[in-house]
């Protein structure tokens, strides 16, 4: 993941209908991965390939984690995350995920300490999907590629949002290798000034 930009978001508006239906809606979560990715669709070491971030950009990850109360992360990510973002000033993901719940992948006790961590061991999509039945806001999938890849497989991740670089990365980990054939429904795609393209997906099937 970017040591700068790490990922991105979606903004909701409140429902003003009032009634018995109104709390059982805005309690639906959903799942929602964000990864930056190159053009041949590596996932891995994203710095290399993002060299632009553009205020399209930045609006872009702030409506994503703007809409989020909760992070899953892979081990490594964390590891990683947990000593770059406490000490970081890069706004507004700095405050974001160093405030939000942060569910950690590992079979393991977590090396690092940080505000709002827990480690879940054993059935990860179990985890996610009682996590999805408990009220609140979206639950995203940030940088981790095997959680991304594992929850995707499982037919528990909602929505796609993707940043794709304008560059061939050539080599490394891949967001889509591997998965079983999915559908997709394109929410939104639109170019960034910097030639970015930002791409939405609903999952449908």
């Amino acid at each position: 993941m970017h040591a700068d930009r790490t990922d991105e978001f979606g903004s909701r508006e409140p429902s003003m209908q009032e009634g018995p239906c109104q709390s059982e809606v805005l309690n639906v979560r959903k799942v929602v991965a964000y990864e930056l990715l190159s053009l041949d669709g590596v996932a891995e070491k994203p710095d290399e390939f993002i060299v632009n971030w553009d205020e399209a950009m930045d609006a872009n990850l702030g409506a994503v984690i703007a809409a989020q109360d909760a992070v899953i992360l892979g081990r490594r990510s964390y590891e990683e995350w947990a000593g770059f973002w406490p000490d970081s000033d890069i706004e507004p993901f700095a405050t974001f995920i160093n405030g939000v719940a942060k569910y950690v992948a590992t079979s393991t006790p977590l090396d690092r300490e940080w505000a709002n961590a827990t480690a879940v061991d054993g059935d990860l999509a179990g985890f996610v999907r009682g996590l999805k039945n408990q009220p609140g806001a979206d639950i995203g999938v940030h940088a981790s590629i095997s959680v991304a890849q594992a929850l995707l497989a499982a037919g528990i991740v909602d929505e796609l949002r993707l940043v794709i670089a304008p560059a061939i990365a050539g080599s490394g980990r891949r967001l889509l290798d591997g998965l079983p054939a999915i559908r997709l429904e394109s929410i939104r795609s639109t170019t960034s000034p910097a030639g970015y393209l930002l791409a939405d997906y609903r999952v449908i099937g």
